[in-house]
């Protein structure tokens, strides 16, 4: 067999499950910074986050939680590099940094209110 013949029967058969999966394209770049953002503020400021307001959000960028969880998500690992990042910009910062995500997506943020909660809240109940 060709050389050429045998790379593209190789690629066939380690496409298969992918293909069968769907191919996905990236989400948007914003998508991917806005959750590394919010796991940064959880991380540097004790924040817990509400999981029903953070995947609406992600869901106005077709993204899921799935996708974007450091590191098992198909894009994970980026997220992760841009939430070390962020993390380490706010610990210079760090008091304006929390007062600054608090107004963007605490209880009352002005972004998306409800994302970021204080660590003390108490979970909602499940139903």
């Amino acid at each position: 067999m060709r050389p050429t013949l045998l790379l593209a029967a190789a690629l066939a058969l380690a496409c298969g499950p992918a293909a069968a999966q769907g191919i996905r394209n990236a989400p948007p770049p914003r998508a991917l910074e806005t959750a590394a953002y919010v796991f940064a503020a959880a991380n540097v400021c004790g924040y817990r986050i509400g999981t029903a307001p953070f995947e609406a959000l992600l869901a106005r960028y077709q993204v899921t939680i799935e996708d974007v969880r450091p590191p098992r998500g198909p894009f994970g690992a980026k997220v992760q590099t841009i939430f070390t990042l962020m993390s380490n910009q706010m610990m210079q910062n760090r008091d304006a940094a929390c007062r600054a995500v608090a107004g963007e997506y605490g209880p009352e943020g002005t972004v998306v209110p409800g994302i970021l909660l204080p660590a003390d809240a108490a979970p909602p109940a499940k139903q």
